[in-house]
């Protein structure tokens, strides 16, 4: 171990050895004054020759890269891209190791910060908040840290009086304001950069030193270690390797922080944007569970960075809720969130903005908010993009903005969001404004607009995959398509969220059997894993009682499989409006301020309980 070749290794390497013979490992801990509060930046280093990631003088033309001797190259999208091909073929082989339920790991952030240093700031206060907001806990979780077995001993700041009585006052005055804790996976001092080991984050978990509740680790592909261009072509390959690790072999819950903001004084330079574009595909998407956007908020002046934070934490909330049962009860079942007197209101406007006139009445009577994907601009600048068909839509990017809309409608419902349920926050608490949202792709021929050619419903389940990474409630999923696509996007919603499954489908100008629509129902069910069936049928008249079809359809289909689950019957058009008042679950309603209905024959949740009410349902 203590060995040293100084023909491979210099710098960073070499101070790593040198100081693993005074200490075997070493804290390095820096602090940041934001607001005139203490907040702790724990920046760990492996110093075990073994398993150091190190970089080099830029002089020498080698990197240590996970204990490996690699060739220090420029950096291309292949060198990513041959990163991505490994974990790819190692995927099938590799079980996750996340679970829903009892996690007691650390959360990562990773992407890259703007000026703003959202990603640092983020950390800090979602650790806070999973901890209660309660420093001493904090600060106990930092002395535990200081007395883990092997090591860190912290590298304390000089005061600069030299008088050690008032630096040990000032020390225990700076520890009532820990604020939170960051823990940093790249760094910077005086001799260079060097990347946190993903083995010893491992290593500490094992021993519990490290736990959901001692620190949020930060994987920042924009820290100031990256504004010298000597070293950015290995920390970007050391830190996407160290990403990979912590979320396939440690297991950690990951969450992509995407900063785009939308003005050219954001303080995100062109080399950083360059950067994201290059590894969004190969290491931000695929190293991560769930994605949270910021444009300004980390730099504006105004209360938006709250809603941010907000979000972050209905997100982690969400995705450490137990995983929905089929059939189930509780907090996270359909039974709760598609129980009885319930309604969702869908929207149907081009921009979610559009809507925020009727935000504050709509709320008031409705259990949830369905996101329709497919009536976006957003969803239409998506397509033209992908097709390359569009010009236009190079300099736009409409992932994103899908994101982002969907987060701008919590935002605007939250402080309205009466009907909200109660979200278990970590076990310190709950949060209480967070209206569900239905995520919907409706495509063409099942009453929405998505093409659904080949291409296009590969792209609808793109963009299904993108709903679950958004913690959305409830994800409706058409039963109809390619049955691989279906049965991958099951998979992941099963093994890495908490997402209710509604399986869907439409009969558009044609009326069916009561047989025909019986199967359908069980369709629905999509081979005993979704939550919850919706099947909308059409009629040619109503002179026998059709508009009770899909409502017969539904007990009949709820015979004949276990667990019972929620079905949802309706019939299209102005002659299915009965079916709205007696369908007795998650029945989609409009609102009377809004300018125009989104489909035909739909009712307000008042008009139904009042239907209700007279014909006794």
């Amino acid at each position: 171990r203590r060995r040293r070749d100084d023909r491979e290794t210099s710098g960073i390497l070499r101070r790593a050895t040198d100081r693993l013979l005074e200490h075997e490992m070493e804290l390095l801990k820096r602090h940041y004054m934001r607001g005139g509060v203490m907040a702790l930046n724990l920046c760990v280093i492996a110093m075990m020759v073994s398993a150091v990631t190190s970089f080099v003088t830029p002089s020498t033309t080698s990197v240590i890269t996970g204990g490996v001797l690699a060739e220090s190259r420029s950096y291309t999208k292949s060198d990513v891209t041959s990163l991505s091909a490994t974990v790819d073929a190692q995927a099938e082989s590799q079980k996750s190791t996340f679970k829903f339920d009892n996690y007691n790991k650390p959360i990562v952030l990773l992407g890259l910060s703007s000026e703003g240093n959202e990603l640092q700031r983020l950390a800090l206060s979602l650790s806070a908040s999973l901890v209660g907001n309660n420093p001493q806990q904090m600060q106990s979780a930092v002395e535990t840290l200081e007395r883990s077995q092997g090591a860190l001993l912290v590298a304390e700041e000089e005061d600069d009086d030299g008088d050690d009585n008032n630096a040990a006052e000032s020390k225990a005055s700076d520890e009532q304001q820990v604020a939170g804790i960051s823990l940093s996976a790249v760094g910077l001092d005086e001799e260079g950069p060097f990347v946190l080991d993903a083995g010893l984050i491992g290593e500490l978990i094992r021993e519990k030193t490290l736990s959901l509740t001692s620190g949020v680790v930060v994987l920042d592909f924009n820290h100031p270690a990256f504004h010298n261009k000597e070293y950015e072509v290995d920390l970007i390959r050391a830190l996407s390797s160290v990403a990979k690790q912590l979320y396939e072999e440690v297991g950690l819950l990951s969450v992509y922080v995407n900063v785009q903001p939308d003005d050219s004084d954001s303080g995100m330079s062109d080399k950083a944007k360059e950067r994201k574009e290059m590894i969004e595909k190969d290491v931000l998407i695929p190293f991560s569970d769930y994605e949270i956007c910021v444009k300004n908020e980390g730099t504006a002046e105004d209360s938006s960075w709250g809603n941010i934070e907000w979000e972050l934490q209905r997100m982690i909330g969400r995705a450490l809720l137990t995983p929905p049962v089929v059939g189930g009860t509780g907090t996270n079942s359909a039974d709760l969130m598609m129980g009885l007197n319930t309604f969702f209101l869908s929207l149907s406007f081009p921009h979610v903005e559009d809507a925020s006139p009727y935000i504050e009445q709509m709320c008031q009577d409705v259990d949830s908010m369905e996101y329709r994907v497919d009536l976006l601009q957003a969803a239409k600048d998506y397509l033209a993009k992908a097709s390359g068909d569009d010009d236009s839509c190079d300099d736009k990017d409409p992932r994103f903005d899908i994101l982002y809309q969907q987060q701008r409608l919590r935002f605007m419902c939250r402080p309205n969001a009466q009907r909200a349920p109660a979200l278990p926050f970590a076990g310190s608490g709950i949060i209480d404004d967070a209206l569900p949202i239905v995520y919907t792709v409706r495509t063409a021929h099942q009453a929405g607009t998505w093409p659904d050619d080949e291409e296009g419903i590969k792209h609808m389940f793109d963009l299904l995959e993108l709903g679950l990474r958004s913690g959305a409630e409830v994800l409706d999923v058409e039963s109809a398509w390619d049955a691989k696509l279906t049965d991958k996007l099951m998979k992941r919603a099963k093994d890495r969220h908490t997402s209710l499954i509604l399986g869907s489908h439409h009969v558009v100008g044609e009326e069916i059997s009561m047989d025909k629509a019986i199967e359908l129902y069980r369709q629905c069910r999509m081979d005993g894993r979704a939550h919850g069936a919706k099947v909308v049928l059409s009629i040619n008249g109503n002179d026998n009682d059709e508009d009770q079809l899909a409502y017969k359809a539904s007990i009949a289909a709820a015979k004949m499989d276990k667990p019972e689950i929620p079905n949802i019957g309706l019939i299209l058009g102005e002659d299915g409006s009965y079916s709205r008042i007696i369908n007795p679950r998650f029945t989609p309603v409009t609102h009377e301020t809004l300018p125009f209905k989104a489909a035909p024959g739909q009712l307000t949740a008042a008009e139904i309980m009042a239907g209700r009410l007279l014909t006794g349902q």
